[in-house]
C-alpha cells in the first residue's frame, strides 16, 4: 500500500482545514454566499468519506439555500475525476490525496484555493506545504498521515533506537520461538517504494533533489546515483540472503495480519493499521522508524488528504466558498477524524481530538522530519521500477547494476 486515499471524510476535513489556514492574501476570505449558489454543489470523494461529508454538505445547502450532492466514487477516483472534467460531467468538489496535484495541474482539473493568511497558519505547516504547487495553494488539508514503527510490547518492551537494534532483538524472539519473523515491512514480489523510503533516506538515498524555492526537482534524479547504491548495498543486507529482515513474502496483504497474528513483534505501517492492532487486543506502542547505526535519521513520506475545487466545475465559486469557509471549521474536521482516524492538518482540530487518542501525538512525532511525499508529475515514474530493484535487490540481486538499472528506467520515463 502506498498512500491510503483518506477519501471524501479526509476531503471534508481538509476543506475545514484550509479554511482556517491563511493564504497570499491578509483578507479574510469572503462569508458572503456566491451568487452561484442558486445552483447545485457536487462533491466527489471515495465510500468511506462520503458518510462522514453528507451531514456537513447537507447543513451548507440549507445555510446556502442549495443542493448539495456527495457521490461515492468507489475505484480510481482520480483517473474518473480527470475524465469526467475534461468531458464536462465532473464534479465541482474532489476529495483527494495531495499527490494527485501535479497530474491535476497538469491536466487543467483543479484551480488554485484562496485562504487569507490567518486560515493558512491554522493548519500543520508540512500540511500546507503538501498542497503547495508552483508556489499557489491547491487544496484544503485535512488529514495527515505516514509511517511509523507498531510494536507488541509484550514481545518488545522498549522501541529499538536503531534498525540493528530491532534486528537483533527480532532475531532473539525467533531463536526463542516467541516469532516466526524479523520485521514485518511489506514488499511483496514487487516491492514497495513508500514503505522502504524511511530506511532508503536513512542511508542516505534520495529521489528529487530540490530547487532554490525548495520545490522537488524532477531534473535531479537521486535513484542510480552513489548515494542511492550505498543506501540499496544497506537494504540488500536486511534482506533474504542476509539479515532476513526484509522478506518479500512479507506483502500488502499480510504485514498487518502477520503482525496481529504475533508471528512478528514490529510492523512499519501507518494509522490505518491500528484499528486491526486494537481489535487484535495487542498491547502496542508506536515511534518512529529507526534508522541505521551512524546513518541519517530515517524520513518517512508524509501524505496528506485535502479537498479540491475542479477546474470545470458548473458551480466554482460556491465550491470556493465551501472549500475555504466551511471546510476549514474543526467541526467538520473531527467528523472526519472520527470516520476515519488520521492526525488532522487543521491545529484546533488536533488540539480537540489528540486527548483522547495517544496515537495521534505518536504519528505525529514519528512524521516530524518526514519528507512530503513529491506531488509533481515525475513521481509516477518512480514507483514500479524502484519497487521492482527493492523486490530483487532483497531476494539477493546486486544493489549497485540493480538500482543503477532502475535510474535509467526512470531517467527515460520523466519527460
Amino acid at each position: 500500500m502506498r498512500i491510503r486515499t483518506a477519501g471524501v471524510v479526509a476531503v471534508f476535513a481538509l476543506a475545514l482545514a484550509a479554511s482556517g489556514c491563511g493564504g497570499d492574501s491578509d483578507e479574510p476570505a469572503t462569508k458572503e454566499s456566491p451568487q452561484a449558489a442558486s445552483g447545485k454543489l457536487v462533491i466527489w470523494a471515495d465510500d468511506k468519506r462520503t458518510a462522514a461529508l453528507k451531514p456537513f454538505a447537507e447543513k451548507f445547502g440549507q445555510e446556502n439555500g442549495v443542493t448539495v450532492e456527495v457521490q461515492a466514487v468507489s475505484k480510481d477516483l482520480q483517473t474518473n475525476f480527470v475524465t469526467a472534467a475534461q468531458q464536462g460531467s465532473g464534479p465541482d468538489v474532489v476529495v483527494g490525496a495531495h499527490d494527485w496535484i501535479g497530474n491535476l495541474v497538469q491536466n487543467g482539473s483543479i484551480d488554485p484555493v484562496q485562504l487569507a493568511a490567518d486560515q493558512k497558519s491554522a493548519f500543520n505547516e508540512t500540511a500546507v506545504k503538501a498542497v503547495t504547487f508552483n508556489g499557489q495553494l491547491y487544496g484544503v488539508p485535512y488529514a495527515m498521515e505516514n509511517l511509523a514503527l507498531i510494536r507488541n510490547t509484550a514481545l518488545a518492551p522498549e522501541a529499538p533506537k536503531t534498525i540493528e537494534d530491532l534486528v537483533a532483538a527480532g532475531k532473539k524472539l525467533k531463536a526463542d520461538k516467541k516469532a516466526s519473523e524479523i520485521l514485518c515491512l511489506q514488499a511483496g514480489q514487487n516491492g514497495d517504494a513508500y514503505h522502504i523510503y524511511p530506511l532508503y533516506t536513512s542511508a542516505g538515498g534520495y529521489l528529487f533533489g530540490t530547487t532554490a524555492n525548495g520545490d522537488y526537482d524532477p531534473k535531479d534524479l537521486g535513484v542510480g546515483k552513489p548515494e542511492s547504491v550505498e543506501a540499496f548495498k544497506k537494504i540488500g543486507a536486511l534482506g533474504e540472503k542476509g539479515e532476513g529482515a526484509l522478506k518479500r513474502s512479507i506483502t500488502p496483504e499480510n504485514s498487518i495480519a502477520t503482525f496481529t497474528g504475533k508471528k512478528c513483534a514490529f510492523l512499519v505501517s501507518g494509522p490505518w493499521a491500528v484499528a486491526d492492532v486494537k481489535k487484535a487486543g495487542i498491547a502496542y506502542d508506536i515511534s518512529p522508524v529507526p534508522g541505521f547505526a551512524g546513518g541519517k535519521e530515517a524520513q518517512p513520506f508524509v501524505g496528506v488528504q485535502a479537498f479540491y475545487v475542479a477546474s470545470k466545475g458548473k458551480n466554482k465559486a460556491l465550491a470556493q466558498e465551501f472549500v475555504t469557509n466551511y471546510v476549514t471549521k474543526p467541526d467538520l474536521a473531527v467528523a472526519l477524524y472520527q470516520a476515519e482516524p488520521r492526525p488532522p492538518a487543521l491545529t484546533a482540530a488536533l488540539d480537540q481530538v489528540k486527548g483522547t487518542d495517544p496515537d495521534l501525538a505518536k504519528f505525529t512525532e514519528a512524521g516530524r522530519n518526514g519528507q512530503v511525499l513529491p506531488a509533481i508529475p515525475a513521481m509516477a515514474a518512480i514507483w514500479d521500477p524502484f519497487g521492482k530493484a527493492e523486490a530483487a535487490v532483497i531476494g539477493g540481486a546486486d544493489p549497485a547494476k540493480t538500482i543503477t538499472a532502475a535510474g535509467t528506467t526512470i531517467a527515460g520515463q520523466i519527460k
